[in-house]
């Protein structure tokens, strides 16, 4: 049998088997899930942690420093990310991507968003200017956040598999996180009316944390984007 052979066997039994589905209430591992048409369904807040400019850096600086960046970009966000009880389900080069389950999810990704914001700005850029003063760089990154239902299923081949997120939330955190925009924050009008007061409004003069923008790329549906910080 040759590979082509093969390949049409395969994609012919995806698309004929029928889909085994079921509700989920945590996030699934890829062992939980058969590699034939097995699915749980989850309702999620989808969050995408970005480094911003990342190819400027690879272009511009040594490696070892660039790899520096990108572990301590990704090892706050990761940190914060499980603090806040969101669960980490894919690292991307200089991204990661997290899901968030439960009544108060929206809330919680929005506030991880902050928190992360917060540790760029507070503890990351400071310290690369501390321990790099010579270095003209500082980080800047980008978050976004969706809310849907998803549909979570394991796709590979045998011994190098992993799962595969299908819905609006992941596709849209993942493409508002690759906005070149002024704020570092981006979510859909979904999440905004989800979150709760404590990040809509800032404690100390009740202020509103967010603009309203077009998503050109969509049909110009409303988003919201922020700057503000949440401190860890």
């Amino acid at each position: 049998m040759t590979l082509k052979t093969d390949l049409k066997r395969d994609v012919k039994k995806i698309f004929a088997s029928k889909w085994e589905e079921r509700e989920g209430r945590v996030v699934p591992e890829p062992e939980d899930l058969s590699l034939g048409n097995d699915a749980v369904e989850l309702d999620a807040a989808v969050l995408y942690a970005d480094m911003a400019d990342s190819t400027d850096l690879v272009d511009h600086y040594e490696a070892s420093f660039a790899a520096e960046v990108y572990k301590a970009y990704l090892l706050c966000a990761s940190r914060i990310i499980k603090d806040q009880k969101g669960v980490i389900t894919a690292y991307d080069g200089d991204r990661v991507m997290a899901v968030f389950l439960g009544d108060q999810k929206e809330t919680s990704a929005v506030r991880t968003a902050m928190k992360i914001s917060y540790a760029v700005q507070e503890i990351i850029n400071p310290l690369l200017k501390e321990h790099y003063p010579q270095k003209n760089y500082l980080l800047k990154h980008v978050i976004g956040i969706d809310t849907s239902k998803l549909f979570v299923a394991r796709t590979g081949i045998r011994n190098d598999n992993d799962l595969v997120w299908v819905g609006r939330a992941a596709n849209y955190a993942a493409k508002l996180c690759n906005r070149n925009g002024s704020y570092s924050i981006y979510i859909t009008r979904k999440v905004f009316e989800s979150i709760d007061e404590e990040v809509k409004y800032g404690e100390e003069n009740h202020s509103f944390m967010w603009s309203k923008e077009a998503w050109t790329e969509r049909n110009n549906m409303k988003i919201y984007g922020s700057n503000w910080r949440w401190s860890v």
